[in-house]
């Protein structure tokens, strides 16, 4: 456990220092995590004040309080590996990463912790120039704050290991271009990220909850809202931590499939 714990202190060190020198990258990829939010905010924020205030039990302040946090919970949640994978595989990068004694997802993890870490500052003080301008709103009880600690790290977790499975895809296809997308437009839809879920049609609503988009995103956001109970706070968790463990034996038996059969078309 100790050489664990150095492995991952000294990979953090260096990830750190290379999203240092790619501060451009970063600040652009931050920029895109703020502007589809803030779209969505001010296109409810219009739909709301034209329908008198509130729309489907959200009032203009909640819209604004739901599209900032949403914006939040994604720079917690968010992962690139699904863009990168394709081309390691295609390049033989992938080759040197399995040369090492380590799996290669604690190489994504350092790199993903790092980049929240260095734009996490900033998001808060975009955050708290959007509560002030939008005069947003939530209401979450004690409890609920104390449960959003766990709920965003689960979320996090399956997020990342759930995509860093379907990336995968690319051990059998040299393109995934179209299996991304199929993804992201499922994401965008099913995760809250268009419109609360409450205010979408009733068979979407329920895919939603059979599906793992709704616990990535939308299950945070609404419980810091304060809009969940107690027990539905709880059944979130469960199925959060359902989809963990559906997640972790896609990506150790996917893994294991494709390392067999892995040839670096660029090798």
């Amino acid at each position: 456990m100790k050489a664990f714990v150095e492995l991952y202190v000294q990979q953090f060190k260096t990830t750190l220092a290379a999203m240092f020198q790619y501060r451009a990258s970063l600040i652009i990829w931050m920029i895109g995590q703020v502007l589809g939010p803030l779209v969505y905010l001010v296109v409810w924020s219009i739909v709301s004040a034209g329908n008198g205030g509130s729309v489907g039990g959200y009032t203009t302040a909640q819209f604004a309080g739901y599209f900032i946090l949403l914006m939040l919970v994604n720079q917690v949640t968010y992962t690139w590996v699904m863009y990168e994978f394709e081309y390691r595989i295609r390049e033989g990068i992938l080759s040197f990463a399995l040369l090492k004694p380590v799996h290669p997802i604690h190489s994504d993890i350092a790199d993903n912790v790092s980049s929240k870490l260095i734009t996490l500052p900033i998001m808060i003080l975009i955050t708290a120039g959007l509560v002030a301008a939008f005069h947003a709103s939530a209401s979450p009880a004690p409890w609920a704050i104390a449960m959003c600690i766990p709920a965003l790290l689960l979320a996090f977790l399956v997020r990342f290991l759930l995509e860093w499975s379907l990336a995968q895809a690319a051990f059998w296809t040299t393109r995934v271009g179209a299996i991304n997308q199929t993804y992201f437009v499922m994401m965008l839809f099913l995760s809250g990220q268009i419109a609360p879920l409450t205010l979408l049609p009733h068979p979407i609503q329920v895919i939603a909850e059979i599906l793992p988009f709704r616990w990535l995103i939308s299950f945070p956001v609404e419980l810091l809202l304060g809009r969940l109970t107690l027990a539905e706070t709880l059944m979130g968790l469960g199925a959060q931590a359902a989809w963990l463990v559906v997640s972790l034996v896609l990506l150790r038996v996917i893994w294991r499939a494709g390392v067999r059969l892995y040839s670096a078309v660029g090798a």
